[in-house]
């Protein structure tokens, strides 16, 4: 299986699931393929035939879009080292689910979450500690003597109930058939992993400090909080109050239009506007929904009302041509 019929899959999939899909993000470097919405979530897909493939500096990328537009990011892939991934399992890369296009089904389409969760030891299970709890006391057993009957220590038993660790799926087969009782935990791969990110995940935070660029200064100058991007098909995103903005950079040239054009399928996504500042001059005011600005109008420019204006007279004016 190639990386474009994993595409073409995760598109079939998120569509079966309702999804508007954005086009393929297809101009290098990129931190995501696809940006997808089904009514409150957003998701930011990397997909890789091995998942092994992701870096630290993507994934950290991928994360940070995610936080700052109100979204998940999702990586798809097909195998992991020298073996197919598992399916109904989900694997962790750099704090990043990823999972195969079966469990992406059966998550999205079927409404069916994995049970399982793929960690250097194995697989293992979340177990329900309450439910735990209650069905061992229900039967009158004490932590030890269910320790015992399962070869663990008591604390590990207690570690199962206070919810503060997970079990092999032996051991949680072996848990529900002694008890009679369900006790694995569905995991929600948009969030369930939360709990699990390592404390410096958890706090880290989307870079807010005054941008090197020139331009982005500019936008930086007039009032907008801007999030500067390496690997996305725009150079950064720029947020006032009111609108949150998808920002490329460039001369006007084929490249730029083919770029302004992905940003516009991804802006109708994110519920984003798009905006292309452009070094010299424009030979058009718009790119689909992305609006090009030259940097001399944006030099005139005193607040991101003002640059607001401009945004929704050039996109009033080209919905009005179309």
């Amino acid at each position: 299986m190639t990386k474009e019929i994993l595409i073409h899959q995760i598109v079939d999939v998120l569509k079966q699931a309702g999804f508007i899909v954005s086009k393929r993000c297809n101009i290098r470097p990129r931190s995501f393929d696809l940006a997808a919405r089904n009514a409150e979530t957003l998701l930011f897909c990397k997909v890789l035939y091995n998942i092994d493939g992701l870096n630290e500096e993507t994934a950290k990328e991928m994360r940070c879009l995610a936080r700052y537009l109100g979204g998940s990011a999702l990586l798809v892939g097909a195998k992991t080292r020298n073996q197919l991934l598992e399916d109904s399992v989900v694997y962790m890369r750099y704090d990043i689910p990823a999972v195969s296009v079966q469990t992406f089904y059966d998550y999205f389409v079927e409404d069916t979450p994995p049970l399982v969760s793929a960690s250097p030891g194995g697989l293992y299970v979340s177990i329900d500690g309450d439910v735990l709890k209650e069905a061992r006391q229900k039967v009158s057993m004490s932590l030890g003597s269910l320790a015992s009957e399962l070869g663990v220590s008591r604390r590990t038993i207690s570690k199962y109930e206070d919810g503060n660790m997970d079990a092999s799926i032996d051991i949680v087969l072996h848990l529900e058939e002694i008890l009679d009782v369900a006790l694995a935990q569905s995991i929600d791969i948009l969030r369930g992993f939360e709990k699990k990110a390592n404390v410096e995940a958890k706090q880290e935070k989307v870079p807010e400090t005054q941008p090197d660029d020139g331009i982005l200064n500019m936008l930086y100058a007039l009032g907008y909080q801007v999030m500067s991007t390496s690997q996305a098909p725009f150079r950064a995103i720029s947020k006032d109050t009111s609108d949150t903005l998808l920002t490329g950079i460039s001369n006007y040239s084929s490249a730029m239009i083919k770029r302004a054009d992905l940003m516009s399928s991804i802006s109708c996504v994110t519920m984003t506007k798009s905006v292309f500042i452009i070094n010299g001059e424009i030979k058009a005011q718009n790119v689909e929904n992305t609006v090009l600005i030259e940097k001399r109008e944006l030099d005139q420019l005193s607040g991101t009302e003002e640059l607001a204006e401009l945004i929704d007279e050039r996109t009033k004016k080209h919905n009005i041509n179309i």
